[in-house]
């Protein structure tokens, strides 16, 4: 069982204790969960729950699910038959999932040091944590905290967003005529270090953007042997008429169809709001 870690986090340091604040901040005040439920993010919800089946053996077994915000994720694998445990930085999320049927626990902490015991899991999920981590050495320590509470052969769900995410997105959604969006897109694309001084929260929060490139170099120096990345939206993301194509059955079961057959496309990669790397201990 987990041990409460409602604690400060270890030496934080000056550099990154200002961006843990402004993002616990902003998903309390924006929860992940209702993101996922509506728009766009019930495109990434249905492909993120596809290509984690495709790959996570039968339950049961034991995951971690680490900045799972308030559990969406956790309660659907606890739904099906997992003993889904959710850990995450924001507290008002980690409330929310202690009260969610399906999650076996919910606690404080942080992805760099998971208060779990060694080779204790068989599946952990980083939905969240590599995109918040934007220093490539506190990502590597969050996913070799992941390998560390691995068992031998477990796996490893990863999430990033697309160093190209912002264009398309202010693209799709008019962000691109707002003159303040314009610096914040400038360095996103030169070096993916996502900063929002405008107090817009549709400009999302601090973040790192990875190319394709990075996140799977990123894996592999942490120990994994990688079995896939994957477009999660691909370029689902673009349609224009989205709201009314997911709600039609058919139109959404064409939807998605057609992504699975350009997935592994290299150059859909690019086009992807986020990206899933699958790897193995």
């Amino acid at each position: 069982m987990f041990r409460n870690v409602n604690r400060p986090l270890a030496e934080p340091g000056p550099e990154y204790t200002m961006p843990m604040s402004e993002i616990v901040s902003h998903y309390t005040a924006v929860p992940e969960d209702s993101r996922l439920r509506t728009g766009w993010g019930q495109l990434e919800s249905e492909r993120t729950r596809e290509l984690i089946l495709r790959h996570l053996p039968p339950a049961p077994g034991t995951i971690l699910d680490v900045g799972g915000g308030a559990g969406i994720y956790s309660a659907w694998l606890g739904s099906l038959g997992y003993e889904a445990h959710l850990i995450d930085i924001v507290p008002a999320q980690v409330e929310t999932g202690r009260r969610t049927a399906g999650i076996a626990s919910a606690e404080v902490g942080d992805a760099r040091r998971l208060d779990r015991a060694q080779e204790s899991v068989d599946a952990v999920l980083l939905l969240g944590p590599l995109y918040h981590l934007v220093e490539r050495s506190d990502r590597l320590a969050a996913l070799r905290e992941a390998r560390r509470v691995l068992r031998p052969g477990g796996f490893l769900f990863a999430a990033a967003v697309c160093r190209f995410g912002s264009l398309f997105d202010s693209l799709v959604r008019g962000f691109i005529d707002d003159p303040l969006f314009a610096p914040i897109l400038d360095r996103d694309l030169q070096d993916g270090q996502h900063r929002n001084p405008t107090g817009n929260p549709e400009y999302f929060t601090t973040a790192f953007f990875h190319r394709p490139e990075e996140l799977r170099a990123e894996v592999a120096e942490a120990g994994f042997a990688v079995i896939d990345l994957l477009p999660v939206e691909g370029p689902g993301g673009l349609a224009k008429d989205f709201e009314e194509r997911w709600s039609d059955p058919a139109r959404r079961a064409q939807l998605l169809a057609l992504i699975r057959k350009v997935e592994h496309e290299p150059l859909i990669l690019g086009v992807s709001p986020h990206l899933l790397v699958i790897a193995r201990k």
